[in-house]
């Protein structure tokens, strides 16, 4: 019995109002067409951080909000952050070789 009692608070924690989702999901539509938007102005080097950090900004987004992230066990919470230090670690050494390469 008590068991059935922790599920429902699991799928309790879960649930936001669909408003939270239409809310998330405008979001991630506004910071797409700044994405477009930033993608057409030449900032230089500018750009593809910027891209990168709205990119980051829909990620979390997504993790926290669409995949409950916030809600999943402190195990499944350090996964996802090994994956991501990894995921930041291929991304220094691809554009540290990148700039390597246009200066010279």
């Amino acid at each position: 019995m008590e068991n059935n009692h922790e599920e429902h608070l699991v799928h309790a924690e879960h649930n936001h109002g669909y408003g939270v989702y239409i809310l998330v999901w405008m979001a991630l539509m506004a910071l797409t067409g700044v994405t477009v938007a930033v993608a057409g102005i030449n900032f230089g080097g500018l750009t593809i951080a910027t891209a990168l950090v709205i990119a980051s900004i829909k990620t979390y987004l997504v993790l926290t909000i669409f995949m409950h992230l916030r809600s999943e066990s402190k195990t499944f919470r350090a996964f996802v952050g090994v994956a991501l230090l990894f995921l930041i670690i291929s991304f220094i050494l691809l554009f540290s070789d990148y700039s390597f390469i246009v200066r010279n």
